[in-house]
This record gives structure tokens, C-alpha cells and sequence, in this order.
């Protein structure tokens, strides 16, 4: 009898939980709260369909999804569809939630609090009522991590639309793009941000003469300084030429264990005469996902032809259970027909030490092609995903083409 109150109890709470939710549907605006001083904005949307809410956060034209709601206790958590992270946060009124972002693919408890409210407001709204002086849309040569000693490049990409200094854009690196970027130019100042789930990153900047002077946040672990001038003919080094073969005579070859923890080895007869894409990644990657939703597309389109892809994961938890179990949440969630193998822990000196007929594996992801004969083709460091806009199109292009070519011969 006891029993069957407790569970009539459970079940009366857990069936009119809708009941206690009560959100204002509409756009919201959020903060997360990065350091003492900064805060980075993000554009939250909640939706009402009948007695249930859905959730997306919004980065320019990139829509996040949020799985559904759960209730702990008095706390609503909200994950994210792709990464292993989560918004926890407790209702404050209709129109004010306050929580913390907590991301599991960070070592330790990491979480940064957030607060968010429902409102007509913009990101940076601070900009708003600063007539832009200049306009960012265009190329920029950009030096980031200049004041410590190891510098790197990136090209800046923006485009300020007529909307009250609103710009999106991005900036690329060797190793992949810095998402979707949104935000606004006023008076002399440029900031920009993007939340995702996996990165929080936040870009403030000033114009100075010709260049822009700024600050780049990685959530709550990482802040460097960084510079851009205008240059329209700026390249990064092409991505096929980073990551070589060490020998033109040392064979491919590897073996791990697949998500099921059955043995693979590669090369094997069930791929021969193939074309096959070794892609080296983590579940925890923006830009690996990016690039494995390309893939989707490819292997959809070229698999009856002989395209095959072999996507082997480096992962944060240090079991390979845990680790078989983020790549298997992959897989499902997006329904990939890939073989997915565990490579390990996420760490780039482990993957080269796996893959050590080539000079070093210096991004996830990194991508062998390889054709019919099984030789390798190309090796393609990092991934600049759709948040780049024109230099995504003509890759996915320039890729699709450069596969049939494969497939053909």
C-alpha cells in the first residue's frame, strides 16, 4: 500500500509538470557570465505546442536544437542536442530564468551562471544607440595571441547589414572556423558571439586608425588579444598541405575496436575497391560535426557507388565505454551509416601516435581520402564549416566533385 502512494505521488508529479512550467513564448535574451566584468549574450527562442515547450538558441543563421525539458528537484535542464552539455536553470516569472550552463566535456565542474529574459532586446545592446563609424564587411588579415609569445593567423570574414549595425561572420584558422558569429558595430566598436553549447566565444573590439584592437573569450578558461587589418587577397596556408604522408612506401594501416567493441582493422577485403574517408574527430567538436553533416550528405548520395567512411573517435571520458557511448550518441542521433571506431582520449599526440605514417595530426578533424587502389589521395586538416558562408559553399563543392572523380576511376 505504501508502495502504491509513493508511486501515485511520483506519478501525479512527473504528469503535471507542464502544469508548473509557465515560460512566455517569444525570443529571449541571454547572458552568460564569463568573468568578473563580461558577459557574453546569446539569443534564446521558446516555443509553445500545447502543454509542451521547445527550446533553440539562435547564432546568426545557425539554429541550435535543445533535446526536451527535464525537472530535478526545482531545477529545469534543458541539453544540448550535439555536445554533452546542459542548461540548468530555475524560473523566476514568466519572463526571467536564471541558471548555470554546464558543460561535461570540460574537465572538473565547469559551469559559468547565465540568466535570460524575455525580451525585444538585441545582443549588445550597449552598440545600439552608436552610429556605426565604420563598416567591418569584407576580408581582415587577423593576428590572434600576439602579446604570448605564439601568434597565430585567421581571416576574418564579416558582413554588416543595414539593420542597425548588424553583423554576422566568422573567422577561420588552419584548424576550422569560429562558428556562426552575430552581433553589432557602433560608434568604433565591433563585438560579436557565438553560443553553441560546446563554446561560448565572445569578440570585443575597437578601430584605432585602420585596425582593430581586440579581446577574444573562450568561455570561462581561455582570453587572448587580437588585431585585423583589411587585406581582401589574405589566404591561410590550404588545408591539403598541413598534414603529409612521412613516406611515400609506408602503408596505411591501423587497428582499434568499434563502438560495439568488436576488432577493426584497416586496410580489410570488405574494402576493396572502395573510396573511403578516414575521418579522424571527436564527438565534442563543433567543427567535427559540421564536417560529419557533410558527410551524411555524401555517403546518402555516393554510398551504392562505393563511398565509404570510417570515422574514428577521440573522446573526453577516459573509459572506452563512455567513450563507444558518446559516438554511439552520435550515430543515433543523427542516424549515420559510418563504421565508428574509438581511438581514445581527446588528445592530437594519441591520434598521431595511432596514425603515424603521417607527419602529425594537428586538428580535429583531419581527413584521409583515399581511392579505389587504396592509395592515399589527400589529407584535409580541420574543417571550415557553413558559418563561413561562399568559402563553405565552394569547399563542399570543389569535395563533392573531387569524389565522383574518385568513384569513376
Amino acid at each position: 500500500m505504501y508502495k502504491s502512494l509513493l508511486f501515485f505521488v511520483f506519478l501525479l508529479f512527473f504528469t503535471n509538470v507542464d502544469a508548473k512550467i509557465k515560460l512566455k513564448e517569444g525570443t529571449w535574451f541571454g547572458s552568460l557570465h564569463i568573468h568578473s566584468d563580461k558577459y557574453l549574450p546569446f539569443e534564446l527562442k521558446i516555443k509553445k505546442n500545447k502543454k509542451d515547450y521547445s527550446f533553440t538558441i539562435h547564432n546568426g543563421k545557425e539554429v541550435v536544437q535543445l533535446l526536451p525539458y527535464t525537472v530535478i528537484n526545482d531545477s529545469i535542464n534543458l541539453e544540448f542536442k550535439s555536445f554533452k552539455s546542459t542548461l540548468r536553470f530555475i524560473i523566476d516569472s514568466k519572463k526571467c530564468i536564471s541558471g548555470y550552463w554546464i558543460n561535461q566535456n570540460k574537465t572538473g565542474d565547469y559551469r559559468i551562471p547565465f540568466k535570460s529574459i524575455c525580451t525585444t532586446e538585441e545582443r549588445f545592446t550597449e552598440l545600439t544607440s552608436k552610429a556605426p563609424l565604420f563598416n567591418p564587411t569584407g576580408n581582415w588579415k587577423v593576428t590572434f595571441n600576439y602579446k604570448k609569445g605564439k601568434p597565430y593567423n585567421a581571416l576574418g570574414v564579416f558582413n554588416q547589414t543595414k539593420k542597425s549595425g548588424y553583423v554576422e561572420g566568422t573567422f577561420l584558422t588552419e584548424t576550422g572556423d569560429y562558428r556562426f558569429l552575430e552581433g553589432k558595430v557602433g560608434g568604433n566598436q565591433l563585438n560579436l558571439s557565438c553560443f553553441d553549447g560546446s563554446h561560448a566565444f565572445l569578440f570585443e573590439s575597437y578601430l584605432r586608425n585602420d585596425t582593430l584592437f581586440g579581446q577574444f573569450y573562450s568561455g570561462k578558461h581561455w582570453k587572448t588579444s587580437w588585431f585585423a587589418v583589411r587585406d581582401e587577397n589574405f589566404s591561410l596556408s590550404h588545408p591539403d598541405s598541413l598534414t603529409t604522408l612521412t613516406s611515400t612506401t609506408l602503408p596505411l594501416q591501423f587497428a582499434m575496436k568499434d563502438i560495439q567493441n568488436n576488432h577493426f582493422s584497416y586496410p580489410n577485403t570488405s574494402l576493396k575497391d572502395k573510396v573511403i574517408i578516414i575521418q579522424i574527430m571527436g564527438t565534442w567538436c563543433p567543427n567535427c560535426l559540421d564536417e560529419t553533416k557533410y558527410y551524411k550528405m555524401l555517403h546518402e548520395k555516393y554510398n551504392e557507388n562505393g563511398l565509404e567512411i570510417i570515422s574514428v573517435g577521440y573522446e573526453i571520458p577516459e573509459t572506452f565505454s563512455e567513450q563507444a557511448a558518446r559516438l554511439k550518441r552520435l550515430k543515433d542521433m543523427y542516424n549515420l551509416d559510418f563504421t565508428f571506431l574509438v581511438g581514445g582520449k581527446a588528445d592530437k599526440s594519441l591520434a598521431s601516435e595511432h596514425f603515424y605514417m603521417l607527419n602529425k595530426i594537428i586538428s580535429f578533424p583531419t581527413s584521409i581520402y583515399i581511392n579505389r587502389k587504396g592509395e592515399v589521395v589527400r589529407i584535409h586538416t580541420g574543417f571550415n564549416g557553413p558559418g563561413t558562408g561562399e568559402k563553405y559553399i565552394e569547399y563542399a563543392k570543389e569535395t563533392e566533385a573531387f569524389i565522383q572523380s574518385l568513384l569513376i576511376n
